[in-house]
């Protein structure tokens, strides 16, 4: 899609479809009355008689005959202009895809970049609209062989109208960071969607290796051997029930000055997870492809930063498995030694995320990181306690909490903070090994991040639990079927934020 930004007045655009941003229960825009006089008062009379009312991602479309260069107008609603910001330009934005594709309409020209959000620059809200245009119309259809004529016709260029040269320089740059932004979060929406029959641990790694090669990143890789030598036995415990042996991931982008220490990026990546011998329902069991959707938001960060040069060192790091029952699969009571050297009593197989998540995080301390970050589809009781609309944040350190709230609300991918006190811990002790990986039902998220506190050491760190916000069943406006991205909007927006707390 070639999205551009032009300078030029709104009643002589030749498009299409040029596409209006109204406000809720707002008289007609003064911006908008050179084009209400030319269509004799229809927009007027419209709002006047509450044919259309701007309410969010309404949309009205009026052909225009020949009183227009527009072929035809859609006006578009951003409900209430009070707390409208970044978040409900990307809805309405993205609900545009929808629209356009039903009338087989593939370019249009807008005024949503001039609408005045309270507390947003144009840049800003032109990086939005990019990231809501080219996450909207994402398909993954590459195994789709018959009926692909029923897809709706792709959007291909979209025109973002500013006033003035200063102001389309400003939307440009808006446009390439949304376009950086996008490209992290479809690569990972991509990795999440991809079947468990080709999505193995090393096809993984393949991936790592190829968005290095691209993006001038270091890449280093640890097969079986390796991870025997460094004594990662939590992660190799679980991988030991699939013939398709464990990788352990290494990405490094280094955009910060030489003697910064890093922040340090961990993704689970459980490829498929069966739960191991510890079996899951079948139902919905083929989503479990997702399971290394937190390793998916690593590499698309890694992506994002890259295309950005943000000014920042970057670790991620990348447990790889997969999850299977087998004759050699670990058995419930079984007791791993991880890396760090703690000995781990598995209760339940199928918690087998904070096993990998131990070891990488134990490994990430090598690298002296300032920040350690960590995402994760690791607990069904996250979606029972927040749903499919926020992710959940644990930490140990309120700053670092603060800094990612805030990244979430401007991102879109919102967080909320669950406690993390000293007494959840007890639910995890074992009486035969230092720690268990499960503390039963009540509290399920915090336990499972008590469990990984344990290896956090004294790192600045938080854990981000993306179990009921990486896969999207029914369809919004900028997310279709399947896989999210979640995570990758997010962590590029808290390393734009600025410096990381340090303690």
């Amino acid at each position: 899609m070639e999205i551009t930004a032009k300078q030029g007045e709104l009643q002589k655009q030749k498009t299409p479809c040029l596409v209006l941003g109204l406000f809720e229960g707002k008289a007609l825009p003064a911006a908008l009355r050179p084009l209400d006089q030319l269509l004799d008062g229809l927009l007027s009379r419209l709002l006047r008689d509450k044919e259309f009312s701007g309410r969010h991602r309404e949309t009205l479309i009026i052909p225009t005959g020949q009183h227009l260069p527009a072929e035809r107008l859609l006006l578009l609603g951003l409900g209430k202009d009070k707390g409208a910001g970044l978040e409900r330009l990307r809805q309405a934005t993205g609900s545009l895809i929808s629209v356009l594709g039903a009338r087989g309409l593939t370019s249009f020209a807008s005024d949503l970049p001039l609408l005045p959000l309270k507390g947003t620059t144009l840049t800003e809200r032109c990086q939005a609209m990019t990231e809501a245009l080219l996450l909207a119309a994402y398909r993954f259809d590459r195994f789709r062989t018959v009926g692909r004529e029923e897809f709706p016709p792709l959007l291909s260029a979209a025109r973002l109208l500013v006033s003035n040269a200063s102001e389309r320089r400003s939307a440009e740059q808006g446009i390439g960071e949304g376009q950086a932004i996008a490209a992290g979060v479809c690569l990972a929406r991509n990795l999440v969607n991809e079947p468990g029959n080709v999505k193995s641990p090393e096809f993984l790694a393949e991936q790592a290796r190829r968005l290095a090669d691209e993006q001038g990143l270091s890449c280093t890789v640890l097969e079986r051997p390796a991870l025997e030598a460094e004594g990662l036995g939590a992660l190799l415990g679980v991988a030991q029930g699939s013939v398709r042996e464990a990788r352990l991931i290494i990405l490094e982008y280094k955009g910060g000055n030489s003697d910064a220490r890093p922040i340090a990026l961990i993704g689970k990546g459980v490829v498929f997870d069966a739960g191991g011998i510890s079996l899951k329902p079948a139902e919905k069991m083929e989503e479990m492809k997702m399971d290394m959707a937190g390793g998916a938001a690593v590499l698309g960060a890694f992506c994002a930063a890259a295309r950005l040069k943000l000014p920042v060192n970057l670790v991620g790091i990348i447990p790889a498995v997969e999850n299977l029952p087998s004759g050699s699969a670990i058995r419930p009571g079984d007791i791993l030694t991880s890396l760090s050297g703690k000995t781990i009593e598995v209760i339940n197989t199928d918690a087998e995320g904070r096993l990998i998540l131990a070891d990488a995080l134990t490994y990430a301390k090598r690298y002296n990181p300032r920040v350690v970050i960590d995402l994760a589809t690791l607990t069904g009781a996250c979606i029972i306690a927040l749903g499919h609309q926020a992710s959940a944040v644990l930490g140990n350190h309120e700053g670092l909490i603060r800094q990612l709230l805030r990244a979430g609300e401007r991102s879109g991918e919102r967080l909320w903070q669950l406690p993390l006190w000293d007494e959840y811990a007890g639910q995890i002790k074992s009486d035969i090994a230092d720690v268990k990986n499960t503390g039963g039902r009540p509290a399920g998220t915090i336990t499972a991040a008590a469990f990984l506190q344990k290896f956090a050491g004294d790192y600045t760190w938080a854990h981000l639990d993306i179990a009921g916000t990486a896969w999207e069943d029914k369809g919004q406006p900028c997310i279709p079927k399947g896989g999210t991205g979640v995570g990758v909007r997010l962590l590029v927006q808290y390393l734009r934020q600025g410096a990381a707390p340090q303690r």
